[in-house]
């Protein structure tokens, strides 16, 4: 048994069938092939799967795709511009070196930039609060810190 579900994902409408049981980052990863979000922990725990969900972040793997039915999803393949420049908190990451793998930083860079939109001016202890859901095995988190304090910077300027 599908259900029909209708959303909105980086910009462009979507109309798929899905199980009732599939979880967002599963429509995203296995039926989309947007794979930029990641599955790291399948718990929530981790933070490698966040979107936005109406300009939002939330883990993908802890809702189910119809619970996005109406909505506007944004990916890490949605927010560089159309001209392919990266988004400032993307360019930030690159600049401070606050990713090395790579496997987290599609949910940090998401999770980053609904912390930068939230308060105009972030202090360290605040940014290390607001990824306190997201975890990292590779960079300590300090060149992070310095990237999304940087990045929300770019994005008030």
């Amino acid at each position: 048994m599908t259900t029909p579900l209708a959303l909105k994902v980086n910009g462009n409408a979507v109309s798929v069938q899905v199980e009732p049981r599939t979880l967002l980052v599963q429509l995203l990863r296995e039926t989309l092939r947007l794979t930029g979000t990641h599955v790291g922990c399948d718990t929530g725990q981790c933070g490698a799967c966040t979107v936005h969900l109406d300009g939002r972040a939330v883990k993908s793997c802890t809702m189910l795709a119809v619970q996005a039915a109406g909505c506007e999803i944004t990916t890490i393949e949605g927010v560089a511009a159309p001209s392919g420049d990266l988004h400032p908190m993307q360019a930030a990451f690159k600049e401070h070196h606050g990713l090395q793998c790579g496997f987290c930083t599609p949910g940090m860079v998401m999770n980053a930039i609904d912390l930068a939109r939230s308060k105009a001016d972030l202090s360290e202890a605040e940014v290390r609060g607001g990824l306190d859901g997201n975890l990292c095995r590779c960079t300590g988190y300090q060149n992070i810190v310095k990237a999304v304090l940087a990045g929300a910077a770019a994005m008030r300027s």
